[in-house]
């Protein structure tokens, strides 16, 4: 299972500057129960291809007196992790001030061949404990939020899928067939995926920016999933295609807060029209160079009507007191999207000391939606100090454009009102960040972030004139994961 870095959708809570601790509730502490129960025989998350004898010793609790071997033979395997984080608003935002957030996850996958039934089969179901505080809605004010953990706290389900090898060679890792999962999914878990963006807390180096503000709920992904069908096919030993077909409202609302509609993951939405997206997938082998790269390019389509950012359905602005407030409708949504994974350097031939570059990139129309054009660019160096040869030290940039009506009906309103609220524009993030591997089952992450035009550029909540922006944003986190 990929770790979420993913955007959760931001939304203002009742939540103090103090930070105090709640106590839990009856449901929460159960959950809690439960996850404490499962831990001594909690493994690593599951994955295809055969069981690691080596997998215990990157887990805290070990092979659990030989349960986890003894579970692997019949195909079982369970994961449960935690991630824990502190940052600080230390400067900019809407206030200043910290906050605590973690993230549980638990996981169980079954393997039906070696379970002793039909090959090829796998089954997963994974669930989730929110916990603590969100710092971006009511300290940052950021589109893309400070963490790719970040949600509204309480117990979920996740995923829930099955999926089929079809054809010889179900057995083998990497599986170079046809396979179909079917269920419950979160399209950050395949699509859009940079492997050396993962290194990074920020949400915009996960989910990206764009379908997060773009799609209904923001996409099925973390928090929320969707319902859907994916298909993946081997063109050749390194280009892959996928495609899906998804529940085009994994919350199935337009008037809540998507996260509290579906609250705890199990909505099972099959409403909101369609969300079809198709990615090509080309990996470069390592070859005697060691200088692997990954290139993929993708779009998705949603086949429901989406509102005009600016006009109504009589062709004036929104911001036209004569307005009859109705936007005009399109037919469909759509974006298109690219992504890069490369090794530009390596220290040796298998030298642990690399140094790797991403670039992600995608855009989308311009009058239907508020994000037309999102992008990430970053570099990872991997054993960045002598003798530190499993840390990873990062720098990355992510930038956010708002689209051109979304724009024009700021411009708007100052010229109907008279008034000189700011035009919405861009967010820009940066982040450096360094990954300390202090066991294999134990890391800490240092990050510094700073958000240059939070919210787009939207009008401070403190300013009484309307007119000023919210200040730039500096962070400082420390996160802790932990896999058990």
């Amino acid at each position: 299972m990929r770790l979420p870095q993913i955007p959760s959708i931001r939304r203002s809570d009742a939540q103090t500057a103090a930070c105090k601790p709640k106590p839990l509730s009856k449901l929460h502490a159960a959950c809690a129960a439960v996850f404490a129960a499962i831990a001594c025989s909690a493994s690593p998350a599951f994955a295809e291809g055969d069981v690691d004898s080596d997998a215990p010793a990157a887990t805290l609790l070990g092979d659990v007196g030989g349960l986890r071997p003894a579970l692997a033979h019949f195909g079982v395997t369970v994961g449960l992790s935690e991630i824990s984080e502190w940052l600080q608003n230390a400067r900019g935002g809407i206030k200043t001030g910290n906050r605590y957030h973690g993230l549980t996850t638990l996981t169980l996958g079954v393997d039906t061949a070696q379970a002793g039934m039909w090959q090829g089969g796998s089954f997963n179901v994974s669930a989730l404990e929110i916990h603590g505080h969100q710092l971006s809605p009511r300290y940052i004010g950021s589109l893309q939020t400070a963490s790719g953990i970040e949600a509204i706290g309480g117990p979920r389900l996740w995923e829930l899928w099955y999926e089929q090898k079809l054809g010889d060679g179900a057995d083998e890792a990497p599986y170079q067939g046809l396979s179909v999962r079917v269920g419950q999914q979160s399209l950050d878990q395949e699509f859009m995926v940079s492997e050396y963006a993962a290194t990074f807390v920020g949400t915009a180096f996960g989910w990206p920016a764009l379908p997060s503000a773009d799609l209904p709920a923001g996409g099925p992904a973390y928090p929320l999933s969707g319902l859907g069908v994916r298909v993946r096919l081997a063109l050749a030993d390194s280009t892959r295609l996928l495609f899906g077909a998804f529940a085009g409202d994994p919350a199935n609302t337009r008037t809540q807060d998507p996260q509290k509609a579906n609250d705890h993951g199990t909505t099972f939405s099959l409403n909101g029209g369609t969300l079809y997206i198709a990615e090509l997938q080309h990996s470069l082998p390592v070859g005697e160079t060691g200088k692997a790269g990954t290139y993929k390019i993708g779009a998705w389509y949603h086949n429901q009507h989406f509102a005009d950012t600016r006009f109504d359905t009589a062709g004036l602005s929104l911001a036209d007191p004569s307005s009859n407030g109705s936007p005009r409708q399109h037919a469909g949504n759509w974006s298109v999207y690219a992504v890069a994974d490369q090794t530009v350097w390596q220290e040796g031939r298998n030298g642990s000391r690399a140094l790797n570059l991403f670039a992600r990139a995608m855009g989308a129309p311009g009058d239907r939606n508020l994000i037309s054009f999102s992008a990430n660019l970053g570099a990872t160096l991997n054993a960045p100090l002598a003798g530190r040869e499993n840390d990873v030290f990062g720098i990355a940039v992510a930038y956010a454009k708002v689209g051109r009506h979304s724009r024009a009906l700021d411009a708007d309103t100052n010229a109907f009102a008279a008034s000189g609220l700011p035009v919405r524009r861009d967010e820009t993030f940066i982040e450096a960040t360094y990954q300390f591997q202090i066991t294999s089952w134990w890391q800490l992450q240092g990050v510094l972030q700073h958000t240059v035009r939070p919210g787009v550029g939207v009008v401070d909540p403190g300013d009484a004139t309307n007119t000023r922006r919210i200040p730039n944003s500096t962070v400082l986190g420390l996160r802790t994961t932990i896999t058990f």
